[in-house]
């Protein structure tokens, strides 16, 4: 019997232990189609036992042109880009990289609260296009004075909860999976609704999923206060877009930092990139060498898990079931 294939096909400049899946037993592949019907061809003339993928979207058709795979193995926290019902239907194990940049994405998420509440982006653009006003953009309120609210006390927002201890007045989050015993002593737990509207600075840290789509929408960016922040790491499509740029237009939300859109990259025209009170950065939040050889190693290490031992180390279902 031939050694089975580890497929690659987005690893994103990532440094690939190469060796260590080879010494696993494996056959490492990489391959960098763009889009369903490319991946569809590199994983019917492969076909993996093991697909390790970034981003690109692993569809019900995507599996079903490999009859042998037995894991998808997603080097990111997210994992929305891969089918999991499909997965766990065809006996597919899913896993993700729950803590390879906890403290990078924690502490991007911290900066672009602190930014935007000292007004630095809308400063910076007031300076550039030829003005020198500090009052240009209005007095910043004291840190001492606000309310950072956390929606998702995971691993990112309770590193988040810890490093903001001590800058804001309070700390409020909600997140209905976490039990009593793991919530964080310095977080007042409220329910949704209550946790937006005591947030002056509002920062996102959940999965997207159907039950989170448009967790942002009209309705309930309402909710947050007048001249709220929001600032969201974590992905795009937790925001209605266009009900974000309706409340910056009006006034009602004072300001907005994404690291996430939805499309990525977004189009040239989008207004999220030139939106005066948006701060944008491109998904760097995950960012640096450290987050780099973290999710590369531990992306293989769930595949060489479940290779030799039958599951992964951080699964995100479990296909034995069904």
């Amino acid at each position: 019997m031939s050694a089975p294939v580890a497929l690659y096909v987005d690893p994103e400049g990532m440094d690939l232990p190469i060796g260590l899946l080879s010494e696993a037993g494996f056959v490492p592949r990489i391959a960098n189609p763009r889009g369903e019907a490319e991946l569809i061809e590199v994983v019917r003339a492969t076909q993996p036992r093991a697909l390790l993928v970034s981003y690109l979207p692993v569809t019900d058709s995507v599996l079903a042109a490999a009859p042998e795979l037995g894991i998808v193995s997603v080097g990111a926290v997210g994992y929305d880009c891969v089918d999991v019902a499909a997965a766990t239907r065809r006996g597919v194990w899913v896993t993700n990289v729950p803590d390879a940049a906890t403290d990078e994405v924690a502490t991007h998420a911290l900066s672009m609260a602190l930014a935007l509440v000292r007004h630095l982006p809308f400063l910076d653009r007031q300076v550039r296009d030829g003005g020198w006003d500090y009052e240009a953009t209005g007095a910043p309120k004291p840190l001492a004075e606000l309310t950072l609210g956390i929606v998702g006390l995971g691993r990112i927002g309770r590193r988040l909860a810890e490093l903001a201890r001590g800058l804001f007045g309070a700390v409020v989050g909600h997140d209905p999976v976490v039990e009593e015993r793991k919530w964080p002593g310095a977080v007042r737990r409220m329910e949704f609704e209550e946790c937006l509207r005591a947030s002056d600075v509002l920062s996102l840290h959940v999965p997207l999923s159907a039950d989170t789509t448009s967790l942002l929408d009209a309705r309930t960016l309402a909710l947050l206060p007048v001249g709220a922040f929001v600032v969201n790491v974590s992905r795009g499509r937790l925001i209605d877009r266009d009900a974000l740029l309706a409340a910056l237009d009006s006034g009602a939300i004072a300001g907005a930092a994404v690291d996430v859109a939805d499309p990525e990259p977004p189009a040239s025209d989008d207004p999220l990139r030139h939106h005066p009170r948006v701060l944008i950065t491109p998904h760097a939040a995950f960012y640096s060498a450290r987050a780099l050889r973290n999710y590369a190693l531990m992306q293989a290490a769930n595949v060489i898990a479940w290779h030799h031992e039958g599951s992964p180390n951080t699964p995100v279902n479990d296909p034995r079931g069904r």
